[in-house]
């Protein structure tokens, strides 16, 4: 439900209107050196304030609560919380009646009797994606020798995000983009054949980001256009290195040593000022709708550190498993 990984477990609570949002992480190596002053890199690199971003702000100060003792994880579990200070719960007033196209509004109140906190997206919003960054911060100081790195591809099917953006502000509506992830350092070995390959896990958490509409690893799907001749990665010494990196660094659902290559495609922000139709669940009727508040117009401008963060996490994860990370820092 709101857990994920075996040794490195990261679960998430709060909604985007409530006193708070946050993360606990357990399986964290005791001795790893752990300030606020960590989180504050990524953390802003997922604010908002840039355009094409909601106008919506918050300090975003990560509060830990527990599992470190004088700068230091002390093996137990880390709870690491959010303030939600700057709401306005009134612009979801008639939500209640009319749910939002493209949003889990209509699912959620029918799966929990009308008991969530429908406000901002209560418990589906991405308002949640800063307590994954959070575990993101804690996982990539683990990966200490691993380089993560994840960068926009396209806006709106525009290589120049300012050209795509400005596609969305003549449409007056939002748009989607790409997103591409790397990973380099990897070991050998990471990921198990069938249902935890490396790609299924990696997949399995990259769906948690609101928005993901689908993954592909190296070539992706423009394999099914090629020759197998072409599309083998060709061995060329005992490192593992490879001629070409088609598989994305992945083989059999077990890391290569390559370079690891992702993508991701977000869609377009469901929040959107054009009018649009949707049911009320009072009379029964449809009617146009508009969304009011705050929102983004590209919530692929603010993926890429927390596609990095999820990465993080489930290779960190992985990495315990095959003992590639000390118990003790």
């Amino acid at each position: 439900m709101n857990s994920f990984g075996r040794i490195f477990r990261v679960s998430i609570f709060g909604e985007s209107h409530g006193e708070c949002v946050g993360i606990n992480i357990d399986g964290c190596p005791a001795g790893l050196p752990l300030t606020v002053d960590d989180f504050t890199m990524d953390i802003e690199r997922r604010k908002a304030g840039a355009k094409g971003t909601t106008p919506r702000k918050e300090a975003d100060l990560p509060k830990i609560m527990n599992g470190v003792y004088n700068g230091k994880t002390t093996g137990a579990p880390i709870t690491i919380l959010f303030d939600n200070t700057n709401t306005r719960s009134g612009d979801y007033e008639k939500q209640r009646a009319v749910p939002r196209p493209g949003h889990a509004d209509f699912v959620a109140t029918k799966k929990f009797g009308g008991f969530e906190d429908y406000r901002g997206g209560g418990h589906f919003s991405g308002r949640l994606t800063v307590c994954l960054v959070a575990a993101g911060v804690v996982a990539k100081k683990l990966l200490s020798k691993i380089n993560i790195q994840a960068t926009i591809l396209e806006i709106g099917g525009e290589s120049d995000t300012e050209v795509g953006l400005q596609k969305a502000i003549d449409a007056k509506d939002t748009i989607g983009g790409i997103v591409e992830c790397k990973v380099d350092g990897l070991p050998i070995g990471l990921g198990e054949p069938f249902f935890d390959s490396a790609e299924s896990l990696i997949a399995h958490a990259v769906f948690a980001i609101p928005a993901v509409r689908g993954i592909e690893f190296g070539t992706g799907f423009a394999a099914a256009h090629m020759f197998g001749s072409e599309h083998n990665d060709a061995i060329e010494d005992i490192t593992g290195k490879t001629s070409t990196n088609h598989g994305g660094g992945i083989v059999g659902g077990i890391t290569n040593s390559n370079e690891l290559i992702f993508r991701i495609a977000i869609k377009p922000t469901s929040s959107t000022p054009k009018i649009q139709h949707t049911l009320n669940m009072e009379t029964g009727q449809t009617e146009d709708f508009s969304v009011k508040g705050r929102h983004d117009l590209c919530i692929a401008l603010r993926v890429p550190v927390v596609l990095e963060a999820v990465t993080a996490f489930v290779l960190a994860d992985l990495m315990l498993l095959e003992q590639k990370i000390n118990r003790v820092i």
